[in-house]
């Protein structure tokens, strides 16, 4: 069912100022800085299995539970977002950590190919019997992913072995055999790894054990409520199986619900599968999951779940701005899903989708110094919401981290005879396409201007399709091949221009994306933002924030419906930036004095307003900011 395959990351060089910042931040910041909280914290320690066991370091809450249960997650996901970094930049250093931390793995591992250091140093006996909240198999799935991509970036097979070994032992322990467990996980996201560690070796036995992981759940009986009955005086916190998705088997489900990165993590496991078996039901349920979760709800910024209790959904419309969750990892797992869905038979709207969530709310989620995040995202501060250093469940840290250091195997897919072109901002890439290779260079200081230059260099003259996606907010799109301007208008096809030609080495292509900036307006029942508008530039979802509004108070501040709005380069922020200005209002207070009401409304001043793109915001200390302004 597949159509087209993402190119891979390693074969994709970041060379734009925008990504190029990003991504050595990453290396030279985030991901050595992560390692040293890795350290702090205990968490590497505890892959030696100390004895005598230690004290908890995060102590149990009052409902008997610590997210110290999560710790293999977090190794496993720091080791993936220091592999692809190792790609962009070997360092001797970091492979020697690594290395380290595999050859603890490997002491830590039983005989039977189990390995979990939670369960092997605290609780052996108590192994699989909570696969609803413990995260075993999430663990699991954290460290194949960082095992899969170690192996790509360096060709050391150690960690691999180690986690293939875990794998078999997971499949002879779950399935619809005599003796085995009907059991599947609580937190989805080892159907994704399995799927990596499939597409790595071709064996089907691993791609079999993610389809039965997508297939059994929420089959009756229902597992996870057998399972409590064995643990006696079991209660589910969280009140109903809608939280992780196993209320009813994944084909049936039509309604996106509970905790936001579980359910992203599935559905893109489902397009996975989807494509993999020609699984038509599953493209099916995938696509009514799609309409539903952006249809009713979304956070402009590409966000999503605005529920702090189940760091998830509730109902349709329900997008309040103040005390949105909106996690970072949900994001990310949107960008995962996105791109499974876009590969499928490359329809336009998944790319927009994908671009969104990327470019506002993941961006958001690390600071410039790469050493601060957030883990929700909210629309609306009154200065009180602060990026921090480490969190107690530090997932969004790694998640965002192992993002932004693949991020450039989002840019391309190819196919047979075609070349897509998904995203834009500065890379140079290699592919072979119609059996020839072709090199391509693409200049652009996207995301701040939509000017873009690509360099087509194929080893010998050969004709096959550039796919150039045409983004829904650019319009009146224009493009030129060796200078003659092509039809643009009418000859996009769901979000594709299709160039198909002899290409020969020299020739190029370029393509204006005007950047006009856009009000933005919520469906009525959205009810934080009836009667406000946000501003977008290109991708960017912008904010105005204190740091650059000093005289102005952020919430009295009104935007006239008539007022121009003007694009302005900022080459003194953030090392240089578009900016939005504009004439506003601001609401006076002033002759309020000692009065709560009147029969008059407010007075009004004029001020100068400054918005800036919301994934920078509270990059100068805490500040009060809003995406959503009042408009009259």
């Amino acid at each position: 069912m597949r159509k087209y395959t993402p190119a891979n990351f390693t074969d994709v060089r970041l060379t734009g100022a925008f990504w190029r910042e990003r991504l050595d931040t990453v290396l030279a910041h985030t991901v050595p800085s992560q390692y040293r909280q890795l350290e702090a914290h205990d968490i590497l320690s505890s892959l030696k299995l100390p004895k005598p066991v230690p004290e908890l370091t995060i102590p149990r809450n009052a409902h008997n539970f610590t997210t110290q249960i999560f710790w293999d997650s977090d190794v496993g996901k720091w080791i993936e977002a220091a592999s692809y970094a190792l790609h962009h930049r070997r360092d001797a250093g970091i492979e020697a950590k690594i290395d380290a931390i595999v050859n603890d793995l490997e002491k830590a591992q039983l005989p039977d190919g189990y390995l979990n250091c939670w369960y092997i140093e605290r609780e052996p006996e108590n192994r699989w019997t909570n696969l609803r909240d413990n995260h075993e198999l999430y663990n699991a799935g954290h460290l194949l992913e960082g095992a899969v991509a170690y192996f790509r970036a360096t060709g050391r097979r150690k960690f691999l072995d180690v986690m293939e070994r875990y794998v078999d032992h997971i499949a002879a322990t779950f399935g619809t055999g005599p003796g085995q467990k009907r059991g599947y996980p609580g937190h989805q996201e080892i159907e994704l790894a399995l799927i990596k560690l499939y597409q790595l070796t071709g064996d089907s036995k691993r791609l079999d054990l993610a389809a039965y992981f997508i297939n059994e759940r929420g089959q009756s009986p229902h597992y996870f409520t057998e399972e409590a009955r064995r643990r006696e005086g079991d209660r589910f916190l969280q009140g109903t199986q809608e939280y992780n998705q196993s209320h009813k088997p994944v084909r049936e489900q039509d309604k996106v619900v509970g905790h936001a990165v579980r359910a992203f993590y599935m559905y893109t496991a489902m397009a996975d599968l989807a494509a993999e078996l020609d699984d038509a039901a599953l493209k099916h349920a995938c696509e009514t999951l799609w309409k539903d979760v952006t249809e009713t709800r979304m956070y402009i910024t590409g966000g999503f779940g605005p529920s702090a209790s189940n760091e998830g959904f509730t109902k349709d419309y329900d997008l309040p701005n103040a005390t949105a969750y909106a996690e970072t990892c949900a994001s990310v797992a949107m960008v995962f899903w996105a791109q499974r869905m876009l590969n499928i038979d490359l329809e336009g709207k998944y790319a927009d989708m994908l671009e969104q969530a990327l470019y506002n709310n993941c961006m958001a989620g690390l600071s410039r110094d790469g050493e601060h995040y957030f883990y929700d995202n909210p629309l609306e501060s009154d200065g009180s919401h602060q990026r921090w250093e480490w969190h107690p469940c530090p997932c969004c840290t790694m998640n965002v981290a192992r993002f932004i250091a693949s991020v450039s195997g989002y840019f391309y897919s190819t196919s047979a005879d075609a070349l897509i072109v998904h995203l834009y901002g500065g890379t140079e890439a290699r592919f072979e396409i119609a059996g020839t290779a072709v090199k391509l260079k693409e200049t652009s200081n996207y995301p701040w201007s939509g000017n873009i230059d690509i360099r087509i260099d194929p080893s010998k003259a050969t004709e096959f399709s550039l796919k150039l996606r045409i983004p829904a907010w650019a319009k009146d799109a224009k493009v030129a091949v060796n200078g003659q301007r092509l039809p643009v208008n009418g000859n996009v096809q769901r979000g594709y221009l299709d160039i198909r030609r002899v290409w020969s080495r020299g020739d190029r292509v370029e393509l204006d994306l005007p950047m006009p900036i856009e009000r933005i307006y919520a469906h009525p029942e959205v009810r934080d933002d009836f009667g406000k508008t946000a501003l977008m530039r290109g991708p960017l979802v912008y904010c105005i924030e204190q740091a650059d509004n000093t005289d102005t108070s952020i919430p009295l501040v009104v935007l006239p419906r008539n007022a121009m709005l003007s694009p302005v380069e900022r080459p003194d922020l953030f090392d240089g930036i578009v900016a939005i200005e504009a004439k506003a209002q601001q609401i006076k207070t002033r002759d309020w004095a000692g009065v709560l009401y009147r029969n008059t409304p407010s007075a009004t001043a004029d001020i100068a307003l400054v918005a800036i793109p919301y994934f920078l915001w509270a990059n100068r200390g805490p500040n009060a900011m809003r995406v959503w302004i009042d408009e009259m």
